[in-house]
């Protein structure tokens, strides 16, 4: 069936208006997506000329050009700009980038796609032209991976060739997980006005490919982050600058990177370099769970063992606060990142819930950390037969201010699909969206139970000897996966899920424990360990925080990468702040 367009969105929650809107709309997106996966890129072969027919004009225009060619989540970028005070205007043509005074490129996504679309709107050679000419220009993770002559990523795939190098896939064989997604610190190997106020302060990676210094592209080198082994953090030359971590993600750290890359040599002041970042931070993670109350009001709420109503002669749902203002909060806090469950989402249509989508753009606006959203992802048909795939769900998502999108119950048929027949179809969810926007945008969300067993041998799915006996003394038990809010159980274990889930292209983890849920004795360390031993990807430990110390236990005894927690933040049991004094007490290295 033909994909519906997608509805108008509500207007942004500010008072500021862009001067044009996005080049791509969403279904453009998707249909470049779906031909996407016919394009043969190794066949791909683009040399940037010397020459480019199209003429600048010499109108003055001081708004910050934006090279958004309709991927992920830009919106960030957008929001962040404003927030310093300048006006956008968007690339409609490659007149516009020579046009430019000052151009961003906000690069998100897998690379073949992208030079697919730079190469399809001859976008590709005017970026050429531009900083071959040394104009102003500020690249953002892929908007640096690019600028090399080519990449690994689905290829070999050629870039636009002008940084000399390859842009390669970690290597996870090495014990780092990958994707690399966290706050990280970087060295930097010489001076750059857009780096001075970062000094030993963290900013925030996700990428799973990287380029290596070499002695061809050093003196493009203005700093590098050592993940393993040490990748390029960010190049200068001249008036060119582009950056492997997120500014618009980065706190207000990364919003100085933005600020002095839009002010050069202004008056600005150096800031001091605090901070004791010297590598990979442990993230301690805000999550609402958002759901429409009995009046159809959007809420936060958190559950008992995913039960959200109070135990009253009402019944009412249990109102936390209002999504918007909560996330605000949790950014000022110190949140590293911040995450939404619709848990009630999406039940009948997902692109008709204009509310989440208008939490997203909401809070996109003032909060300037990653932005995880979950909650009916996957194919829907509507009542008039209109076909929508899990990917135009996720692009709408992703469009609205998303960073990453969190995949439930989907996810374990699709696993379920796999593990039957060995075959990945490439129709799934996961590997759907994870082709076209990258496997780190994509985190896969495990809500399982404990199912007590008094021999391991009882059941042909993993099982491990637990630290405490269940009801009659059993000593061993197996991860049970669920769907639908944990109401149904599946044949399928959450050790196998997860393996079969990063086979197919799942980034990151989120691993939830239904028997853990809203208890506050702790997180469950036995299913966690399992877990984040079994996969290579980023596990973020979930459900039974009531305490600090309980963050410092699971990042001293499992290998997860983040802890997150929700309702001792919303009732403000456990400042996110005492959480970071104490794991730095610790010895554990955060972000400050």
């Amino acid at each position: 069936m033909e994909a519906a367009s997608f509805a108008s969105l509500p207007p942004p929650c500010s008072s500021w208006k862009p001067s044009r809107i996005s080049s791509l709309s969403s279904s453009s997106l998707i249909s470049l997506s779906k031909s996407f996966y016919n394009i043969d890129f190794r066949r791909s072969k683009f040399k940037p000329p010397r020459n480019l027919s199209v003429q600048a004009s010499s109108t003055a225009d001081s708004a910050v050009t934006l090279l958004d060619y309709g991927a992920g989540n830009v919106r960030s970028v957008r929001n962040a700009i404003r927030h310093l005070g300048f006006e956008i205007k968007d690339v409609q043509t490659p007149a516009d980038i020579l046009n430019a005074n000052c151009l961003i490129f906000p690069g998100v996504g897998a690379f073949a796609a992208a030079m697919d679309v730079l190469n399809k709107t001859g976008m590709a050679e005017a970026l050429c032209t531009y900083i071959e000419k040394d104009r102003p220009f500020l690249g953002i993770c892929l908007g640096l991976q690019l600028l090399f002559e080519s990449s690994e990523e689905n290829g070999p795939v050629n870039g636009l060739g002008l940084i000399p190098g390859v842009v390669g896939r970690f290597d996870s064989s090495k014990g780092f997980r990958v994707p690399h997604i966290g706050w990280n610190a970087l060295q930097i190997a010489k001076e750059t006005e857009i780096l001075d106020d970062i000094g030993n302060r963290h900013v925030y990676f996700v990428h799973s490919y990287r380029a290596m210094p070499s002695h061809e592209n050093k003196e493009w080198i203005s700093s590098t982050c050592n993940y393993g082994e040490d990748f390029i953090a960010s190049v200068r030359r001249g008036n060119v600058n582009a950056v492997q971590f997120h500014p618009e993600k980065s706190g207000d750290v990364g919003l100085s990177v933005l600020r002095r890359f839009l002010l050069p040599k202004s008056s600005l002041t150096k800031k001091p370099t605090a901070g004791k970042a010297s590598k990979l931070a442990k993230r301690v993670i805000a999550c609402l769970d958002v759901r429409t109350n009995d009046k159809g009001d959007l809420v936060v709420t958190k559950g008992d063992q995913y039960d959200v109503r109070e135990h009253t002669k009402e019944n009412e749902v249990r109102n936390l606060g209002k999504p918007v203002e909560l996330a605000g909060q949790y950014y000022k806090d110190g949140a590293d990142e911040v995450s939404f469950l619709n848990i009630t989402g999406f039940r009948d249509f997902p692109l008709g819930d204009l509310p989440m989508l208008q939490v997203l753009r909401c809070t996109s606006e003032n909060v300037f950390v990653p932005l995880t959203v979950g909650g009916g992802i996957r194919d829907f048909t509507d009542a008039n037969g209109r076909y929508y795939s899990s990917l135009e769900v996720a692009s709408e998502y992703f469009r609205s201010g998303a960073d990453k999108i969190s995949i439930g119950s989907d996810a374990v048929y699709a696993a379920e699909e796999y593990i039957r027949t060995k075959v990945k179809t490439g129709k799934s969810s996961i590997e759907q969206i994870s082709r076209v926007y990258g496997n780190q945008a994509v985190v896969v969300s495990i809500d399982p139970r404990r199912v007590y067993l008094k021999n391991p041998s009882d059941v042909e799915l993993k099982a491990v000897r637990v630290t405490d006996p269940g009801p009659n003394g059993e000593e061993y038990a197996w991860y049970q996966c669920t769907v639908s809010g944990g109401r149904e159980g599946r044949l399928i274990g959450a050790y196998e899920l997860a393996k079969a889930v990063e086979e197919l292209g799942a980034g990151e983890i989120l691993l939830n424990c239904i028997d853990c849920d809203g208890q506050g004795k702790g997180f469950d360390i036995d299913l966690i360990k399992l877990i984040s031993d079994a996969v290579s990807i980023p596990v973020i430990a979930s459900s039974g925080a009531g305490a600090v110390e309980h963050f410092s236990e699971v990042f001293t005894k499992t290998n997860a990468s983040a802890a997150l927690a929700a309702g001792i933040f919303h009732r403000k049991e456990v400042p996110i702040q005492s959480v970071k004094e104490h794991l730095l007490k610790e010895g554990i290295e955060v972000r400050i």
